[in-house]
Order: C-alpha cells, then sequence, then structure tokens
C-alpha cells in the first residue's frame, strides 16, 4: 500500500475526499502542526474479460470426383456408388426459385446454373440471392446463352466473365461450376473456365426441351426410368414449369429406385 505524506500548515484547512461510492461524505484532516499520513486506498478498475472463441472451420469432404469422358460422377473411398447429380439450367427465369422450395423440403441438393440475362432487375437478383441462401450451389451457364463456338475469343470472355462478375455481387463469391449452352465448348472457353477456377461439365441425359415431355407426368417417368440412368449419371433439367411440376415425382422416384443425390459441395475441387 503507498502512503502519501501533506504537510499542513497551521493557518490552512485541507480538505481531502477519499475513494466514495457516492454515499459517504468526504473525509477532512484537521488543522494541525504535525505532519499528517493519509492513507489512500489505489483504484482498482474492473476490466472486463474478453473470452475469444475459437472458431472451427470444418471443410466438406470430397466424395465424389467428376469423369470427364462422359460427365459422371465416380465415388471415392467409400462414397455411394449408386448416386446422380441433380441440375437445372437457364436459371432463374421463372420457375427456379419454386423448384428450389421444393428440392429444399425434399432435402435434395442440386446445382442451379444461371444465365446472366435472367439477372438483370433487382427481382431477378434476389431470385438467385434466395436459391443460394436455400443452400444451393450456383452455376455459370453464360450471359446470353450464345453458342461459343459461333463466337469470338473476345465474346466468350464476356460471356463467361460477365456472370461470374454479377453473380459474385449478388451471393458473394463466384460461380464453382460451368456448363456451356447446347454443351459445345472451345478450347478458348475451356481455358477460361478453368483459370476462374470453375469445374467444367456437360450431363449424361436430359427430356423436358422435347416436345413428348412437355408435362409432368411423361417427364417423371422418363427421368428415372430411362435406360441412362447409371451410377454417377448428371441429369440436365430446365427452369420450365412442366420441369417444376415434375420435380418432387423425379426426386422420389429416383430415391424410390434406390438413388442417393450427389452434393455438389462433396465434389472434387468444390470445397
Amino acid at each position: 500500500m503507498k502512503h502519501t505524506t501533506w504537510m499542513i500548515s497551521a493557518v490552512m484547512l485541507l480538505g481531502l475526499s477519499a475513494c466514495s461510492d457516492g454515499d459517504e461524505k468526504p473525509k477532512t484532516v484537521k488543522e494541525s502542526n504535525e505532519t499528517t499520513t493519509v492513507s489512500q486506498e489505489p483504484v482498482v478498475e474492473e476490466v472486463e474479460e474478453v473470452v475469444e472463441e475459437e472458431v472451427v472451420i470444418q471443410e466438406t469432404e470430397s466424395l465424389y470426383e467428376l469423369n470427364e469422358a462422359n460427365w459422371t460422377f465416380k465415388p471415392i473411398k467409400d462414397a455411394n456408388p449408386k448416386a446422380v447429380l441433380l441440375t437445372i439450367d437457364d436459371a432463374p427465369e421463372k420457375y427456379a426459385v419454386e423448384m428450389a422450395k421444393t428440392l429444399k423440403e425434399l432435402n435434395a441438393p442440386a446445382i442451379f446454373f444461371v444465365n446472366g440475362h435472367f439477372l438483370d432487375t433487382d427481382d431477378e437478383k434476389n431470385n438467385l440471392k434466395a436459391i443460394y441462401d436455400m443452400g444451393f450451389s450456383i452455376g455459370n451457364h453464360t450471359q446470353t446463352h450464345v453458342n461459343l463456338k459461333e463466337s469470338s475469343e473476345e465474346q466468350q470472355k464476356e460471356e463467361i466473365i460477365k456472370v461470374n462478375e454479377t453473380v459474385e455481387a449478388v451471393i458473394g463469391e463466384k460461380p464453382k461450376f460451368f456448363r456451356a449452352p447446347f454443351g459445345v465448348n472451345t478450347d478458348f472457353s475451356k481455358s477460361l473456365v478453368k483459370q476462374e477456377g470453375m469445374l467444367l461439365m456437360n450431363w449424361t441425359y436430359g427430356y423436358d426441351w422435347e416436345k413428348q415431355y412437355r408435362d409432368a407426368a411423361s417427364l417423371t417417368d422418363i427421368m428415372v426410368n430411362t435406360e441412362y440412368l447409371t451410377d454417377g449419371a448428371n441429369l440436365l433439367m430446365h427452369d420450365r414449369e412442366w420441369t417444376a411440376q415434375a420435380l418432387r415425382g423425379i426426386v422420389e422416384g429416383l430415391r424410390a429406385n434406390g438413388y442417393d443425390l450427389i452434393d455438389p459441395k462433396t465434389i472434387k475441387g468444390m470445397q
């Protein structure tokens, strides 16, 4: 404990105030010719303890790897080989949010491949954000759905980069997947997609653009009973009314046939 010594003159009256909580009256030192020692407790300030929480970031395990020979997915280690990937192209035009809600309800993961010309307005951008916030992966399907082989390299670059920039501005990250319209790529587009850190893919089968499958019943039947349904198949669908209506039946039919659905986040290189 520290002590402070004060010399007090006989003709001087000194008032000393001690540390108080506000309820006590200040203490006064009486007049004296003697040296008076006043004990003063050190002020102890309460410091709020700050506890830093440890943030643990868990990386998603890679369970599947893309087979570029036929665009199917191979299991890694003990992953279930009997699994397929769901993909939705031409989003978010009219029905993508509805389709995302259906898939969310069914706990069915998927990739939504978006076109830039469906991301022009605030409402369209909000639709993209809603799909992403429901947990779905976003892919790049070019700005205007152009045939890349009929485009110059500068046009191809704009078609791909512009979508990446728009998507990143809306959801905070670039697309992790790329699918060219009509499944047509060029050496330049392949190189650019790789440079942008995206995984390029096509598909195994799809039917919803064909006239005979533009209703929910026929589309559901062909999607779950086609001869092309194999382990690791990459299923192509589109943002269409009949596809939205068939989606629940397709997911339930695939599961009834014993297929799991691949989470895009578990594809090798996408973590």
